[in-house]
């Protein structure tokens, strides 16, 4: 287990803050204040008001490690991405690699990270996927907490990002996501809501698309109807370059544009206050929220410098190789081709587009260690060192093919073809379907080793492979995880964070994710020029909670992820506890090996008063068990576990009745049920 060397626990603003801002801010002129509200020239450093000890604040982009463009040749440790993060299901190594990200961050000066990402998977194509926590709302929350701690216990504000509903990439900025209220708070919003109740994050940054046809910057009912009302009282900051009027920019609740002035241009604003439309109280309580949150971290007080004592490199590296162990889910493993036996005459080849890279998604979430560092696939397959035949070529001849014990074959996406800004295609890219048949046609015992962020086609040859191990990108200790997982000397633990549905058009959700163009948008009923909107008409019945619903049989399963041991559940029992309950039972590790194994717990309504899914998430926890010991699992649940929310209310409702507790190694094996009354 690895120790953090965090600070105290992360700063909430106290009233003390509140004071010490609105006392600085009765200092400030009105161009101080307006200069205040934007980002600087260079787009990644706040404006700063000498004469009042107000310093410029660092920023930098953090889901994966901290770096941007602001700070050249300065490189960072590489973590693998969100999506691998979340299939750790493990809290522990994601606090950790927070801890990690914030360390980095004080070392290069920076106190805002703009991370984590932790937008709702809901279709394969959505190009920045890589960087979010999968389909469902509980994992998410719980993942994206554990981060943001990690951050801020070393002093550094997290960032959760974007608010809300920006499911795809293409046309971000034009695009309205439009859903029912239902849908949003159930399904998009608690993520972001645990975020600011259960770990305080210091900022918050809005999306580009506009939510029911208000952009999200500017939009009051996002801001101040939900995001304050839930209690955050820190920064709330667009994305760079997502703000549209001057007007929409003050009313709509947001405190910072970034990266640089585009709307609140001083001459603007104050024709708005000369006109009286708005007033000087607006900007003084957007100057608030950004000096109280810099006061809970002690920014106004400390000199904000790089500190390069503050990261561990050795620790970094291990952090980062713990979610690389974690992260990888073994779909496949026919004959039980994993993991591969060592021995001078079990020849193993490595090949493939991705056997040599750190791939890594495109956009704002790109990292690179510097030159020379991380592990790739081939040399940590080829660092498995004495007694292990490995060899790796780019183009390996029939001949080595067939003769070779395995091949591992290295393919996926990278950031040229899956990023931000644009959406990706459902098959792997570049001929790499074909590859991999051909491969397959010279030698029967093939494992593919994927980069993605997400499902993609697996048709063309999933048939013809022994194995398939989805790494996601792991980050720089990523070849060194790969080689422990296929050697065997650590038992794959990942679950998938996302229904893997096995075809595009299987995803109810895809029915729905294509735009609705302006000309077309008339037909429905729509005003406001004729945008161009996407609608969640899948509603609550997302991935996996859509399954039985719309009568679809995944090809995975969300939760799924296999091992090289076998487990038993057993001994399950409920008690009442606080304001719900907690459930325990035992899981037994049945196999040879000791193996992690996360236990799932899923709430059932029976008969409730509203349509609901079938089952939801709503705990899991996960334990290193040797093989024929025993582990006890105990899960508390809440009311939040039994709840819906009413619109005709706008209000979080619990029915009276039955619910199925379920526990399983997935959504759809579930071992042990027991039935509560709430």
């Amino acid at each position: 287990m690895l120790v953090s060397i965090g600070l105290a626990a992360a700063p909430t603003v106290r009233q003390a803050d509140k004071d010490r801002a609105a006392a600085l801010v009765s200092q400030m002129t009105l161009d101080e204040k307006i200069e205040m509200l934007s980002g600087k020239v260079d787009g990644f450093n706040t404006y700063s008001v000498p004469r009042l000890g107000i310093p410029s604040v660092r920023m930098a982009d953090g889901p994966q490690g901290v770096t941007n463009v602001s700070l050249k040749n300065v490189h960072s440790t590489f973590y693998p991405c969100g999506l691998s993060v979340a299939a750790t299901w493990n809290r522990s190594v994601v606090y950790e690699m927070g801890a990690g990200i914030g360390c980095a961050a004080r070392k290069q000066g920076v106190q805002i990270v703009l991370g984590p990402g932790v937008n709702i998977y809901r279709s394969a194509l959505c190009g920045r996927n890589f960087e979010y926590y999968g389909e469902d709302p509980y994992l998410a929350g719980e993942t994206a907490a554990s981060y943001i701690r990690g951050v801020q216990d070393q002093g550094v504000i997290a960032t959760i990002k974007h608010f809300a509903l920006n499911q795809q990439e293409y046309d971000r900025h034009g695009v309205s996501s439009n859903a029912d209220e239902r849908t949003i708070n159930e399904i998009y919003f608690p993520t972001f809501r645990k975020a600011v109740e259960k770990a305080g994050v210091g900022a918050v940054m809005t999306s580009y698309n506009p939510v029911n046809g208000v952009y999200a910057g500017e939009n009051p009912w996002l801001i101040k109807d939900n995001l304050r009302a839930w209690g955050h009282e820190g920064i709330v900051m667009t994305d760079w370059g997502s703000t549209y009027s001057s007007l929409g920019f003050i009313i709509g609740g947001a405190d910072l544009e970034m990266p640089r002035i585009f709307v609140t241009r001083p001459a603007e604003l104050k024709a708005l206050l000369e006109n009286g439309v708005i007033s000087e109280t607006d900007i003084d309580e957007k100057c608030r929220h950004i000096l109280q949150t810099l006061s809970a971290f002690g920014f106004l007080d400390a000199k904000l410098e790089p500190d390069p004592a503050a990261e561990d490199q050795e620790l970094s590296q291990k952090r980062a190789y713990e979610i690389a162990l974690e992260g990888p889910v073994l779909l496949k493993n026919k004959d039980g081709i994993l993991p591969l036996k060592p021995g001078k005459k079990n020849l193993i080849v490595v090949t493939g587009p991705n056997a040599h890279v750190l791939a890594c998604g495109g956009g704002s979430g790109y990292v690179n260690p510097g030159e020379g560092k991380g592990v790739t696939p081939a040399s940590g397959l080829l660092g498995l060192g004495k007694g292990w035949n490995v060899v790796a070529e780019d183009f390996p001849a029939p001949d080595l093919l067939k003769n070779a014990a395995a091949v591992v074959v290295c393919v996926g996406f990278d950031r040229k073809t899956e990023g931000e800004n644009f959406d990706r295609t459902y098959n792997l890219p570049n001929g790499q379907d074909s590859l991999i048949l051909s491969i397959a046609s010279c030698n029967p015992n093939v494992i593919v080793v994927a980069n993605s962020g997400g499902e993609f086609d697996l048709s063309p040859w999933s048939e013809k492979v022994k194995a398939i191990l989805l790494t996601w990108y792991s980050g720089q200790e990523g070849g060194s995880a790969l080689a422990a997982i296929l050697s065997g000397k650590a038992s794959p633990s990942g679950k998938l964070p996302f229904t893997f549905w096995g075809a595009l058009e299987k995803n109810p959700a895809q029915k729905w994710y294509g735009i609705v163009p302006r000309k077309a948008a008339a037909r429905y009923g729509h005003s406001l020029d004729d945008y161009p909107y996407i609608v969640y008409g899948e509603g609550i019945f997302l991935g996996y909670r859509g399954a039985k619903h719309f009568g679809v049989e995944p090809l995975y399963p969300f939760g799924y992820g296999l091992g090289y041991s076998s487990f038993e559940y057993s001994d399950i029992s409920v008690e009442e506890s606080g304001d719900g309950f907690d459930v325990h039972f035992n899981v037994r590790n049945t196999g040879k090996v000791a193996a992690k194994e996360t236990a799932q717990l899923y709430v059932a309504p029976v008969n409730p008063s509203v349509p609901r899914p079938e089952k939801e998430l709503k705990g899991y926890e996960k334990h290193l068990i040797q093989p024929g010991k025993t582990q006890h699992y105990t899960i508390h649940l809440d009311s939040n576990a039994f709840s819906y929310y009413d619109p005709a209310t706008h209000t979080w409702k619990v029915d009276n009745c039955d619910y199925r507790i379920l526990i399983g190694a997935s959504s759809a094996d579930i071992r042990l049920e027991k039935e509560v009354s709430f």
